[in-house]
C-alpha cells in the first residue's frame, strides 16, 4: 500500500469515529419552523424592530415590562419581544402586531411563565410565544372567547422549537399536567398542528388528539371531580428546574432584551 493510500485510509476511519461525530457541534434543523404557520411578516423580528422604530415612547413601554419580568424572576424563560405579539389575525383586524399590556395585567403572566420554565421546558425544550395579550377589541375580531384570559395577558399560546409531532407534544405534557397543573391553576389546551394553550388562571384542559380522543383524558377526569385532590397521573412529570441565567447568557437568550 502507497504512503498516500495510508493516508487516505486513516483519515476515512478517523471521520468515521463515533467519538470524532460527536464532537461536531448538533445544528438545529433548517427546515422545522412551527412558528411561521402564525406569525406573518410584520410580527417577525424584523417587524418587531419597525414597530419600536414607528412610535419612540414604545422603547421605554417595553423596558419597564421586561424590568418587571426580570424582577419576577421570569424575563428570560422567553424572549420578552416575543410576549407582545398579539392575536395571529392582527392584519385581518386592522390591529397592531404588537402591544405592551397594560401594567396592571403584568403580574398575571408570572405565573404562566413559571410553569413553562418549571414544566414545560424542560419536558418539550425551547417554546416560542405565537400569541399573548390581546386587548378586548382584537380578542372579538379574532374569534377569541368573551372571557378569554388573553386579554389579562395570562395566556400564552406557543409552539415547540425542538422537532417533535403533536401526539408526542400531548403525551409529554399531559401527564405534567395532571401531575402538576392544579397547583399553578393552570389551563392546558391544544389547537390544530403544534401550537398548544398554557394560561394560569384555572385548572382545565381542552382539545383533542387526531384520532378523536381528549389530549389530556386525566386532566380532564381531575378538573371535574370538584374540590377532589389529584391522583398521581400515568407517566412520570418532570421535576420543577430552578435556573440561574448569568448575564451573558440571559443576552444570549433574549437578545432584543431591552437594556436596564
Amino acid at each position: 500500500m502507497s504512503m498516500l493510500a495510508a493516508l487516505l485510509l486513516v483519515a476515512a476511519d478517523a471521520s468515521s469515529s463515533p467519538v470524532m461525530a460527536r464532537t461536531q457541534p448538533l445544528q438545529p434543523a433548517a427546515w422545522w419552523n412551527p412558528a411561521a404557520e402564525y406569525v406573518t411578516a410584520g410580527q417577525d423580528e424584523p417587524g418587531y424592530r419597525a414597530w419600536i422604530a414607528r412610535q419612540p415612547w414604545r422603547a421605554g413601554s417595553v423596558s419597564a415590562f421586561h424590568r418587571y419580568l426580570d424582577s419576577a424572576g421570569v424575563a428570560y424563560v422567553v424572549p420578552t419581544w416575543q410576549l407582545l405579539r398579539t392575536a395571529s389575525d392582527w392584519q385581518r383586524c386592522g390591529a397592531e402586531p404588537f402591544d405592551v399590556p397594560p401594567a396592571s395585567e403584568w403580574a398575571n403572566v408570572v405565573q404562566t411563565l413559571r410553569y413553562v420554565r418549571d414544566y414545560v421546558v424542560p419536558a418539550v425544550g425551547p417554546v416560542e410565544p405565537v400569541s399573548a395579550y390581546r386587548n378586548p377589541l382584537l380578542n372579538r375580531c379574532a374569534g377569541g372567547a368573551a372571557n378569554s384570559v388573553h386579554q389579562h395577558l395570562s395566556a400564552i399560546d406557543m409552539v415547540p422549537l425542538t422537532p417533535t409531532n403533536r401526539d408526542a407534544l400531548m403525551d409529554r405534557l399531559c401527564p405534567i399536567h395532571a401531575a402538576e397543573g392544579r397547583r399553578y391553576s393552570v389551563g392546558l389546551g391544544f389547537y390544530a398542528k403544534l401550537r398548544f394553550h398554557v394560561d394560569s388562571s384555572k385548572f382545565r384542559t381542552w382539545g383533542r388528539k387526531d384520532e378523536g380522543s381528549l389530549a389530556c383524558a386525566r386532566s380532564y377526569e381531575l378538573a371535574h371531580q370538584g374540590n377532589a385532590a389529584p391522583s398521581v397521573a400515568t407517566g412520570t412529570a418532570a421535576a420543577p428546574v430552578s435556573v440561574s441565567v448569568s448575564a451573558s447568557a440571559a443576552a444570549a437568550q433574549d437578545p432584543l432584551a431591552p437594556l436596564k
